[in-house]
């Protein structure tokens, strides 16, 4: 399994921006693609983005023109650049490689706290 580490969270007021960090040892060599979730207390684990292993990302209405990724090739690391951030944006953070099968298999890492607010 990749083992992945985010990290990069913290305490930060509206409209303020933030660079998560997920690194995942093997996900350029093998070509993987990465996911990004996040979980709200007491609610449902949702879906916030994609970056497929060719550039291609795909990202949820919520975060839409306000979060970005960039990727450090050469670190085995996706950045997830989070702008303007709202106190909806609040959660724990999760990233996730795909497919998960084969070398890009993964579990759930620790997470990292986003706290949005005044």
């Amino acid at each position: 399994l990749i083992e992945l580490v985010e990290s990069g969270g913290g305490l930060v007021q509206p409209g303020e921006s933030l660079r998560l960090s997920c690194t995942a040892p093997g996900f350029t060599s093998n070509s993987c693609g990465m996911d990004w979730y996040r979980q709200a207390a007491g609610k449902q684990r949702e879906w916030v983005s994609r970056i497929m292993s060719d550039g291609i990302t795909q990202w949820a209405d919520s975060v839409k023109g306000r979060f970005f990724i960039t990727e450090d090739r050469a670190k085995d690391t996706v950045y997830l650049q989070m702008n303007n951030l709202k106190p909806e944006d609040t959660a724990m953070y999760f990233c996730r490689t795909l497919p998960r099968v084969g070398p890009c298999l993964s579990d759930w890492g620790q997470g990292t706290q986003v706290t949005v607010s005044s």
